[in-house]
């Protein structure tokens, strides 16, 4: 049977160039609001966010992890403490606790989607953070679309369009820390993402065990019928 290779690494300024996702010439939220009004083409974002990943990676350490399908890489979070976020600063539900990082993007390509690669990553963040030391959590900018809405009319500021929905992040672990009816501030406790994993697999321990026939002792082995 043929079986699809997964894997997941480090954020690199290589694999930035490879991510085929819409944000990857977006740097809405490297840039502050004066640089942010500027006007600037594909090309230039593009160059900000490398710049941007470049200078993470040399003052804080990794700052992403990408998912990689058959070698081809189909999926992304970047994370950043908040002092490296100016663009966080336009949201109404900021500021970032200041035991937490700041989930700033992610994305999947939607030939993956449904496949759980999102929850992988999120796992392969806290493990990563957890073992940095003095993070306690991972929060996000949720994006929540008012009933009615049309797609194109998204009454929220434009920065917030760059942030994650409200259900992917709630599907992933996270919770709701500061409410806002367009840009909720959301928040998951590292720990959380790891032991969501180790849960599902004790229960499918448990239902092995619930379906897998008893042992008998040999001293209860009836005997076969004499011939």
């Amino acid at each position: 049977m043929w079986q699809v290779a997964r894997k997941v690494v480090r954020l690199t300024l290589d694999l930035l160039e490879e991510l085929d996702a819409p944000c990857r010439t977006c740097a809405t939220w490297q840039l502050d609001p004066v640089r942010r009004a500027r006007a600037c083409s594909p090309q230039e974002a593009a160059d900000e966010r490398a710049a941007w990943v470049s200078r993470v990676l040399r003052e804080w350490g990794s700052c992403g992890r990408v998912v990689l399908v058959d070698g081809r890489a189909v999926g992304h979070l970047v994370y950043a403490p908040p002092a490296f976020v100016p663009g966080a600063d336009a949201f109404a539900t900021s500021p970032v606790s200041p035991d937490a990082v700041l989930l700033v993007s992610g994305y999947v390509d939607p030939v993956h989607a449904g496949g759980g690669l999102g929850r992988v990553l999120v796992q392969a963040m806290a493990r990563d953070l957890l073992g940095r030391g003095g993070y306690r959590a991972v929060e996000a900018f949720g994006r929540a679309t008012p009933t009615g809405s049309a797609l194109g009319a998204w009454p929220g500021p434009q920065v917030a369009r760059c942030a994650l929905p409200v259900g992917f992040l709630g599907g992933v672990g996270f919770g709701t820390q500061r409410p806002h009816p367009l840009t909720p501030r959301m928040r998951m406790d590292l720990r959380s993402a790891l032991s969501w994993r180790d849960e599902v697999e004790a229960a499918i321990e448990r239902l092995r065990g619930a379906v897998r026939p008893a042992a008998v002792p040999a001293a209860e082995r009836s005997e076969p019928p004499a011939p």
